[in-house]
């Protein structure tokens, strides 16, 4: 008899630990937003094993599938929402160069919450949606990798930077800029080289094409590579009138950089309702 119990103990034990499934996305109510994907919140959280496409639509196609699912579950602290996504990549790419592509995920979802849903490919005009995009050569920068040519390329040899010549003297406002003269994307403003504070940024887009940076960039991300593939926590503000037991819509999209994917050579997902559960 106590056999009996003990084993009905541990089934019991053994189910509560298995991993609940969805059809949907649903954001659990939590105290403390987990930012790791190991944080143990996670395991409160419903799976959605949610079926990818690639993007066939619009140049540069992606023809052949890589990414069969992505793994979700989410959750919410009533301000902000995380989003973990896991899928299978035998190959671990962060580092760029040329030909090089690096592994990333990314998340949409609708500026407003309204019936009429955007195009799920990047939205379309007066239909614009919010994009939250992480890298995995980010993720390396903000981990601690340098991002010189000597981190990156150890065995290459260079000679000289001329704004390292010896009369300018470090810090100084001549050095600065001539540093931007040897720097051609930070003189044009653009943030996406050099390194990072965060693996992720916030993006716009109202079609393909129209990808922009959007004005409130608090987003936040963190992935780690193990045995079967990535795993990455996206940390974003609630949508707009995401009420508790309210539901939007999200979609999300995988590159895998071993297999060329880049820009719009991507796969992803339609649209996937995203509940917010009430406490």
């Amino acid at each position: 008899m106590k056999r009996t119990i003990l084993l009905c103990l541990l089934c019991m034990a053994a189910c509560s630990r298995a991993p609940r499934t969805a059809n949907e996305v649903i954001a659990i109510p939590v105290r403390g937003l987990p930012v790791s994907p190991a944080d143990p919140a996670w395991e409160d959280a419903p799976e959605l094993a949610a079926a990818m496409i690639p993007q066939d639509l619009v140049e540069p196609r992606l023809l052949e599938p890589s990414t069969l699912s992505v793994r979700v579950r989410a959750a919410s602290d009533g301000a902000a929402m995380a989003l973990r996504l896991e899928w299978d990549d035998p190959n671990k790419d962060d580092v760029p160069g040329p030909s090089r592509m690096v592994d990333a995920c990314a998340v949409q979802i609708p500026v407003k919450i309204e019936p009429d849903l955007p195009d799920p490919q990047m939205g379309r005009e007066g239909k614009p949606v919010q994009v939250t995009y992480w890298r995995a050569d980010w993720q390396a920068t903000v981990d601690g990798r340098g991002d010189t040519l000597r981190d990156l390329y150890p065995n290459a040899s260079i000679d000289h930077y001329p704004f390292e010549a010896r009369p300018l003297e470090p810090g100084s406002e001549v050095q600065r800029e001539m540093a931007l003269r040897y720097a051609p994307a930070h003189r044009l403003g653009n943030l996406r080289s050099g390194p990072r504070d965060v693996p992720v940024e916030e993006l716009v887009a109202s079609g393909p094409g129209t990808l922009a940076p959007s004005p409130s960039p608090d987003a936040r991300g963190k992935g780690v590579f193990g045995k079967s593939g990535w795993s990455v926590v996206i940390s974003r503000k609630l949508p707009a009138g995401l009420e508790p037991d309210r539901r939007t819509y999200v979609a999300f999209a995988v590159w895998q950089g071993s297999r060329q994917e880049v820009g719009a050579r991507k796969m992803r997902t339609g649209w996937i309702p995203l509940l917010r559960r009430a406490r």
